[in-house]
């Protein structure tokens, strides 16, 4: 079997293949965009790439054309020796690649599904949309306490309304670059709606997404995140290996005879955390009764607020992969907590 790496660029990409016995055969240049047309020269061979964006579209063409592909961490790659000596080139760094797994077995990421990586895609698409208002609205704000104008309390969706109201019986009127910006607002707030609208088609439709609405304070947004980056429950053996990937375990720092615990590791997708953690908010908000928000309420006690949230983020990620596991919906009565 040739094993064959690809150092992949956004325009062009560096290929190194090599022999079952470490030789090289081939060393050249593709476009980035030709290289299933290359694949598909090729017999079966291993398919060696670095984590990148356009890693997953490329391992997708050649797994279907009968390759075997491995998508080496971005992490690892150090540790391969890649920029080692302070030496990194593409073709370099392809040679190391195809070296390295005509000798091992290099450990792949996991693929995500095409459906998962649409769907990271959509939320992804909603929050630059969200932070965008969120930044207009702040910069409007600022501009009003230099005008020492307080507004009535409101969400973000009559923000724009409730500024117009307000300064327009001002006598300076309303400035020509703040209304450019509450104009900008009134269609982020348009097309957030019809994103918020979009996630929630796709979360009724799903009947995995339905059953993890089950469970108070996760919405369709909290359960198609968790979903898309889960992709595949049967890959994590217990709900603990599940946390752990989601970055809400604590972390631990000992040396010698010295053991440290901290902080929850935040080790995996920043957005599933912060939905998660979200939700946690919500459940315990609306329903003060639930086991869940009680057991969080005994912790805030010993350790405070912040600390309660994530803990309780924590055990919902537990519960959700428990209701995924076993085809179940939420039930507060089987709920196993700790003491």
């Amino acid at each position: 079997m040739d094993h064959i790496a690809i150092d992949l660029g956004g325009k062009e990409s560096e290929i190194c293949r090599r022999g079952d016995d470490g030789r090289i055969i081939e060393q050249i240049r593709r476009p980035t965009a030709r290289l299933s047309s290359y694949l598909k020269r090729r017999p079966p061979s291993r398919v060696i790439l670095e984590t990148s964006a356009e890693a997953f579209k490329i391992a997708d063409a050649a797994i279907e054309l009968g390759h075997d592909v491995r998508v080496v961490p971005a992490t690892l790659a150090p540790s391969l020796g890649i920029g080692s000596r302070g030496i990194k080139t593409d073709r370099r760094d392809a040679q190391l690649l195809s070296e390295i797994s005509t000798r091992i077995a290099l450990p792949s990421v996991h693929l995500p599904s095409p459906t998962s990586r649409s769907r990271k895609a959509a939320c992804t698409a909603r929050e630059a949309l969200v932070n965008s208002r969120t930044q207009l609205i702040n910069m409007v704000r600022g501009w009003l306490r230099t005008q020492l104008i307080k507004l009535p309390s409101g969400d973000s969706t009559t923000f724009p309304r409730r500024v117009r109201s307000k300064v327009l019986d001002q006598p300076e009127g309303l400035p020509e670059f703040i209304e450019q910006a509450l104009r900008v607002l009134d269609v982020l707030n348009q097309q957030i709606t019809l994103a918020d609208d979009e996630l929630e088609q796709i979360a009724l439709s799903d009947p995995l997404c339905l059953r993890l609405m089950s469970v108070p304070g996760v919405g369709p947004v909290t359960s198609i995140r968790f979903v898309a980056a889960v992709d595949e429950v049967s890959r994590f053996p217990n709900a603990h290996a599940l946390q752990s990937y989601l970055g809400l375990v604590p972390g631990e720092h000992s040396s010698s005879n010295k053991k440290r615990r901290t902080g929850i590791t935040k080790a995996g997708p920043p957005r599933v955390r912060w939905a998660l953690t979200q939700a946690a908010w919500s459940l315990r908000r609306a329903r003060k009764l639930d086991p869940l928000s009680l057991w969080a309420q005994s912790v805030e006690a010993r350790r405070g607020k912040r600390v309660a949230a994530v803990a309780l983020a924590r055990r919902l990620a537990g519960v959700l992969y428990a209701i995924w596991r076993d085809g179940t919906r939420y039930e507060p009565s089987r709920l196993r907590l700790p003491t």
